[in-house]
């Protein structure tokens, strides 16, 4: 059974960092495509950041220079370094997952879904 599960989010004032985590089970991790999406309260899940198998990265305009994903196959791990947050930065994070191609930026691509965990940047 293929589980997703999220970590490391929290409050934090603006500037501040966090570092989010995602541990998958029941996946080959190394061959899997990664990726963190958000989710702001009445607004649509939107893409952040995504590392390929082969390690490539890519990231949202937004938070280009700010945030760093990547990953330790060995701990079947991948990870979403955030600093210099701001409010618009509050969301729900969500990790996703796939073996399969496709574009990293778009939900539909990704199979398997972490639950989520918030992250909050008071204004």
């Amino acid at each position: 059974q293929v589980q997703l599960v999220e970590s490391g989010g929290g409050l934090v004032q603006a500037g501040g960092s966090l570092r989010l985590s995602c541990a998958a089970s029941g996946v080959t991790f190394r061959v899997y495509n990664m990726a963190w999406f958000r989710q702001a309260p009445g607004k649509e899940r939107e893409f952040v950041s995504a590392i390929r198998s082969s390690g490539g990265t890519f990231y949202a305009d937004s938070v280009k220079g700010r945030f760093t994903i990547s990953r330790d196959n060995a701990k079947n791990t991948a990870y979403l370094q955030m600093n210099s947050l701001k409010p618009e930065d509050t969301a729900g994070y969500f990790c996703a997952a796939t073996s399969l191609g496709g574009t990293y930026s778009d939900t539909k691509t990704y199979r398997y879904w972490g639950q989520g965990t918030q992250v909050t940047v008071p204004s």
